[in-house]
């Protein structure tokens, strides 16, 4: 892999996205059903491990990676099943965006890396809110869309 700062910094974004998932699925694992809670337990791992593997990356690339913060601002308060599936499906698409610039990464392991983590992410959102996605490419911004979609 090589150690490009655009390379480091999309790791950075995707590790960013990753700590914020598993402080997230922390918060809303105290607010669903008992049926749910060994399956938010396993995406919370599953995050976890991104998030370590993407450590290494950055590591590997001669970064320092960023630290999780101590707490975060979620995007609304958590009160029910039904906030707390809504937080999900929130924090996977925040996920599929920050893993949005390393999927154009110019290593093609990263690239795929970063393909599978925002397909996992895409498949938990719909999941969570049992509908599908609202956008053709959730995560990737309308203006980086060439040439642009008719609407």
């Amino acid at each position: 892999m090589t150690g490009t700062q655009d390379t480091v910094a999309a790791l950075q974004a995707a590790l960013a996205a990753e700590h914020v998932a598993v402080f997230g699925y922390g918060v809303l694992g105290g607010h669903v059903s008992p049926a749910q809670r060994q399956n938010v337990t396993l995406i919370w791992n599953a995050h976890r491990s991104r998030r370590d593997r993407l450590r290494g990356y950055i590591q590997s690339a001669g970064g320092r990676p960023v630290a999780a913060a101590a707490a975060y601002r979620l995007p609304f308060k958590v009160t029910s099943e039904s906030s707390a599936a809504r937080l999900a499906a929130t924090l996977e698409d925040g996920v599929i965006a920050g893993y949005a610039v390393l999927a154009g990464a110019s290593d093609p392991n990263l690239r795929r890396y970063a393909a599978q983590a925002m397909q996992e992410a895409a498949v938990r959102a719909v999941r969570w809110r049992d509908a599908p996605p609202s956008e053709a490419f959730p995560g990737l911004p309308a203006g980086a869309l060439s040439p642009k979609p008719e609407g």
